[in-house]
């Protein structure tokens, strides 16, 4: 069993959940249940399950929980692309976003190779 909060991934996942939380703070009252909820959940899902995986018995099972995490990373980044194009989401604050969600993919994609097959 790892400490997930060890993980430098964990860690800045678990920033951007942070950071996703402030600037939906200011997403319109109609998106509350819609798309403020789905980038939220999709967001917090990366650190969740990286903590899940660190808790299981095997890198195999740590290995299957970060596929779940790439996963949520796909989904977040189509809602920042969509937060973006309408207007929820200033285009500064969107790069910003995204560019640490694409850090954060690449040292995910690292940590599963570093897994084995």
């Amino acid at each position: 069993m790892k400490n997930f909060k060890e993980l430098r991934i964990w860690q800045r996942s678990h920033q951007l959940v942070l950071d996703i939380y402030l600037i939906t703070k200011s997403f319109p009252k109609e998106e509350v249940y819609g798309l403020t909820s789905q980038i939220r959940r999709s967001c917090a899902s990366i650190p969740t399950n990286i903590a899940e995986g660190c808790g299981r018995n095997s890198d195999a099972e740590l290995k299957r929980f970060l596929t779940i995490v790439m996963g949520s990373a796909s989904e977040l980044e189509y809602q920042l692309i969509l937060s973006n194009d309408l207007g929820y989401i200033q285009t500064d604050n969107y790069e910003k976003l995204n560019n640490e969600l694409i850090e954060i993919r690449k040292m995910l994609n690292t940590f599963i190779h570093k897994l084995g097959k």
